[in-house]
This record gives structure tokens, sequence and C-alpha cells, in this order.
């Protein structure tokens, strides 16, 4: 079948693999002049399958209106004349009902670990190398209110059969030597042994060369302006360097998918967050972690990657607005080097990226009122964690199978929109 990805980020790169594998024609189209050139460019680089969790929790709408006061809030509500940010808005804050969080976070704690499963098969297959660090994921709290909310964390991962383990203070120094400066900040740890990290972008370059090796026809540079349709359905989609045609269709455009669906009659419930990210220069220095931790408090992620340190966080909730504010981006930087005075962050890169988001914090998944195509977006912040598994549901569809993974909660209807 001839199949044309819509998206060239780390969620449309491994599609295109896992169709190519099947013995599909293959075609992928992106703006941008390379593979994952947008949200997965400076991400945190956390394979987070136990760490991750809904942002739209019991506890949050009364801690944004804290947020709303603080210049170093670890979530920011910009609020534009813009009727779908207010829908999504309304819907976020509708989502933070516990029966709501606690059903959302057990459908994205199975699916990253099927994600992560999913991964793992790509990684037999292709040999990849990217900076890969397979030592779990650190959660670090330092301050009380993180320790009390944590052990309503661990109990949600036992529930989920999920391995995790708290940690001393000695305890996690000995598994993350640096540690040690900060010995009498950590209150409580706690260890997910089956997490991992790795640079994303890196990843996602190495697999797009294999795409092309499959003989997968990458269109970069390629802007996406309209859709040709008849009957109900896609004929080709226009682009400023002409028209691209195909028997099915996968939107895999992250933020941008929403604008595009909107030719197609489709209304999206995906926002874009804003997210910024440090990536500083270590070298070989043992000052700097090797193992990928997460700061409870200040919600910002750190990874290894070789002789660099990423430091992400960050949700400015501000429509497609790229500015790089150099304010929130030291900030994200300052709360990272915080827990290591002896790193120089002086020669830091900042980066910022828009990561599309769903009112619940799932992706969309699978098929919707035009026949020939299939829905691959919004992901929000873990598309990296996310993307193998995501491609493999897509792959099933087309091959007119029914999916492994149970897909309930991760289709538009659930919207109802």
């Amino acid at each position: 079948m001839g199949i044309v990805v819509l998206g060239a980020g780390i969620v449309g790169v491994t599609t295109a693999y896992r169709l190519a594998r099947n013995g599909h024609k293959v075609t992928v189209i992106d703006r941008q002049p390379g593979p994952a050139l947008e949200a997965s460019f400076a991400n945190a680089a956390q394979i987070a399958a136990a760490l991750s969790g809904p942002w739209a929790a019991p506890g949050v709408p009364g801690q944004m209106l804290d947020w709303m006061r603080r210049a170093d809030s670890p979530m920011r509500f910009r609020l534009k004349p813009d009727h779908r940010q207010w829908l999504w808005g309304l819907r976020f804050l509708a989502e933070c009902r516990r029966d709501r969080f606690e059903t959302t976070f057990r459908r994205m704690l199975e699916f990253g670990q099927y994600s992560q499963k999913m991964l793992a098969g790509v990684k037999q297959e292709t040999g990849l190398a990217y900076d890969q660090v397979e030592k779990g994921i650190l959660k670090l709290c330092t301050t009380p209110g993180t320790v009390a909310d944590l052990a309503d964390f661990e109990a949600i991962l036992q529930r989920a059969e999920i391995p995790a383990r708290r940690l001393s203070a000695e305890e996690a120094i000995a598994l993350e030597p640096a540690l040690e400066p900060v010995r009498g900040r950590l209150a409580a740890c706690l260890h997910l042994p089956t997490d991992e990290s790795g640079d994303a972008h890196l990843f996602a370059r190495g697999l797009a060369e294999r795409c092309v090796a499959l003989g997968v026809d990458f269109r970069y540079g390629h802007d996406i302006r309209d859709v040709e349709m008849h009957r109900g359905e896609i004929l080709s989609v226009r682009t400023d360097k002409g028209e691209i045609g195909g028997e099915l269709f996968v939107l895999a455009l992250g933020s941008h998918s929403p604008q595009l669906a909107r030719k197609l009659g489709l209304s999206l419930p995906v926002y874009p967050v804003k997210g910024y990210s440090a990536t500083v220069p270590v070298g070989d220095s043992p000052l700097a972690p090797q193992v990928s931790l997460y700061i409870a408090e200040k919600k910002v992620a750190m990874s290894r990657l070789g002789d660099r340190l990423r430091i992400a966080g960050m949700a400015d909730i501000a429509g497609y607005d790229l500015t790089l504010e150099q304010a929130r981006a030291r900030q994200v930087l300052e709360a990272g080097l915080s827990l290591f005075p002896g790193i120089d962050g002086g020669r830091a890169e900042f980066w910022c990226g828009l990561r599309p988001l769903t009112p619940d914090g799932l992706p969309i998944l699978g098929s919707c009122k035009v026949p020939n195509l299939l829905l691959n977006t919004g992901h929000g912040t873990y598309g990296w964690t996310y993307a193998c598994g995501s491609a493999q549901v897509i792959a099933d569809l087309v091959a007119g199978r029914t999916p492994d993974h149970d897909l309930s909660g991760m289709n538009l209807s659930r919207f109802g929109w």
C-alpha cells in the first residue's frame, strides 16, 4: 500500500519504519530539513514508562492559582483570544477529577510499558546507538509536600505491578555518586529501574537512515498547505512544492495536527505546550550524574547524553509562540544545577519546543471519520516514550489486525468532539 506519513518527528519516523518493515511503500512529509527537529530535538531524553502520568491531577487547579503568581512556576497559562485554548483549558480542568485522573494514569502506565517493549524490539532489529542509559530513573523529593505525594505515586505503581524502590539518601548516592554534595537535601528518593533515557533526536536520525534503506521517501522542506479530497477520502496533500498522493495517510504532525485536521472537518483537542531545555557540556566529569533524574518539586528532568547533560522542564500554555525566553530557560538550568553545584553551566545551549498535549495526556490513536486517515498525535511530553508503541498500533490497524494493546481511552471519540 502507498502510505503517506505526515510528520517526521520521533512519532512519524518510528511509524514510517514499522510500516516499511511490513512491506509498504512509505512517503514522509515534513517542513523541516531533517527528522525530529521540533518537539524531540532537545527534549528531556527520558523514556519514562513508569514515571509517566497525567498533568491533569486533582491538586492542579488549586496549584495553578499559586503558579500564576510565581515567575518560576512549572506550569504557566497565558490566556489568548483563542477559543480553542479556552475549550482545551476547560476540558483539562475537567480531567483533574480523581476518577478521571486514576483511570488516565493507569492507561498511561500500561501504554508506556507496551511502548517500551516495542522500543526494545526496534533496538534489537537495528542496533542503534543514541547515548542510551538503561539505569532507570531516580525521582528525587527535597520538600515535605513532594514527599507526601510520593506515597500516592508508589501506590499507583504497585497497583499497576510496576517495579519501584524507595531509597535512603545513602542508597541513592550509591546509585548516583554525583548526589553526594546534596546528601542532606534528599528527603525521599524513588528508583524506577525499568525506565531509561537516550537522545531522541539521535535515535530518530539513525532510524530515518534505516528507513531510507527500506525504501522510505522522505520529503523534507515540504510545507503542507492543504488536502485534495474526493468522496470523503484524501487523494493527496498539497505542499509548497507540489501535490503528494497516496492510498492511506497518517497524521503525525504533533502540535500542528489540529491545523490540518480542521481542513478535513476534524476537531482535535490538541494544544501546544512550550517546554525548555538546557544542554550542558560536562565531558567525563564525575560531578555530573549518569542516572536519569526527576526533581519532583521543580518538575525538571535530567539525563546524561554521553559528554552532555540535558536538563528540561517548564510548561507554557501560550499558543504557538516559539520565543525562547531566557529567564525561563535559565530557571530550568538553575533548577538542575542546584543539585550539582560543581558543574559549570556557562556554556549551556538553550532550546524550547512545542509539545502536543491533549487534555487528559493520552495520545490520539486510530481511525476517524475520514476513511483513509489514521491519527497518531497528541503525545504531549511522552512522544519519545510512546513513539514505538504508537507506531506498532498504526501498523496493526493498517494490516487489518486488532492491536495487541487495548486502545480504550486513546481514540478521538473519547472527547465527544
